[in-house]
């Protein structure tokens, strides 16, 4: 297995990665310095706690499809990071989160005001790389931000009475998750020259896979320990924010599941329950459903590429299907 997680990549396009992450990994760091040191420090926090760098490969893979030495192609990646990182800045404010990536998180540390101002600081980096990527970048990322900021207010809402909470669900997770890494796909598409017809079929791709993508999420926090995810395990029992997993129990006829249904529906503030309630998912059969429909979702990411030309790219994006259903076994 290689250092993308990607099962079956060619040795030529695990070469090219390596050096557009390498690349991306320099930029990035150039552009979260500041003249003030502590806006410097707090960006660095979870830059140099590493993760996965998914947005960033999406954007290369996607690459691939026009000319991959194409100039704004490493820029364009780190766009899609530094969105991605502010937005966690963020939501460890939201959620009180102790933990991200395994370390401790921006607003434990420095509390909230500065985690806020942190994530706005690179919100405004992400912005000045965008203005040399022309108008129609501009414009991805704007209707992008937009979905971003609608996800995480529905989120904070829930849904409304008589409202499916699983369509509220999965409406969420797209607009808060599928939308970055559907844009993170359409930026390496345009930087590439790309045509639009590509173009849209990787954007549908990234907006799938990202779905699949969160719902593993949801399964890991719920089925691991914190050493696994890097995150404190049950941050959405916590806060009373439904997941797939727990949407299953919830919404279950079951008069086995009622006692639980009754804890789920509001925030679990006493950790020694949150304890009891994972212990009791992690048993539960709902963790079985929520990964079949993860496999769904993969697998229907993998036939939005099929129209797309064989190349080592489409065959590196479908085994990233895969890769992401193992995240969570």
């Amino acid at each position: 297995m290689n250092g993308f997680g990607i099962p079956g990549l060619s040795p030529r396009l695990e070469r090219r990665l390596d050096d557009g992450i390498v690349a991306v990994e320099m930029l990035l760091a150039a552009s979260i310095s500041s003249e003030y040191e502590l806006l410097t420090q707090t960006s660095h926090h979870l830059v140099d706690a590493g993760g996965k760098r998914l947005r960033p490969l999406l954007t290369l893979l996607a690459a691939e499809f026009g000319n991959p030495d194409a100039p704004g192609i490493i820029e364009s990646a780190v766009v899609s990071e530094l969105t991605h990182l502010a937005t966690l800045y963020h939501d460890d404010v939201m959620d009180e989160a102790p933990l991200r990536r395994g370390v401790e998180s921006a607003n434990s540390r420095w509390g909230n005001t500065v985690a806020i101002l942190a994530g706005d600081f690179l919100f405004a980096k992400s912005s000045a790389l965008l203005a040399d990527l022309g108008p129609e970048a501009v414009r991805l990322q704007a209707a992008t931000f937009e979905r971003l900021v609608v996800g995480q207010i529905m989120e904070t809402i829930g849904p409304r009475d008589g409202e499916d909470w699983l369509g509220h669900y999965l409406k969420v997770v797209a607009d808060k998750t599928g939308s970055l890494l559907s844009a993170s796909a359409q930026y390496g598409a345009l930087a590439s020259g790309a045509s639009d017809s590509v173009r849209s079929i990787l954007g549908e791709f990234g907006e799938r896979i990202g779905i699949a993508f969160q719902i593993a999420d949801d399964v890991i926090d719920i089925a691991s320990e914190s050493g696994v995810s890097g995150k404190t395990p049950g941050t959405d029992l916590r806060e009373g924010i439904p997941t797939l997993v727990t949407i299953h129990v919830i919404t279950s006829s079951d008069p086995a599941d009622a006692q639980l249904r009754e804890l789920l529906l509001s925030p679990i503030t006493d950790e020694a329950l949150v304890v009891d309630v994972l212990s009791q998912l992690r048993d539960h059969r709902a963790i079985a459903t929520a990964r079949l429909q993860l496999r769904e979702y993969a697998d229907g990411a993998k036939q939005v590429l099929v129209p797309l030309d064989d190349c080592e790219a489409k065959e590196a994006l479908m085994a990233l299907c895969d890769a992401v259903i193992d995240r969570s076994a």
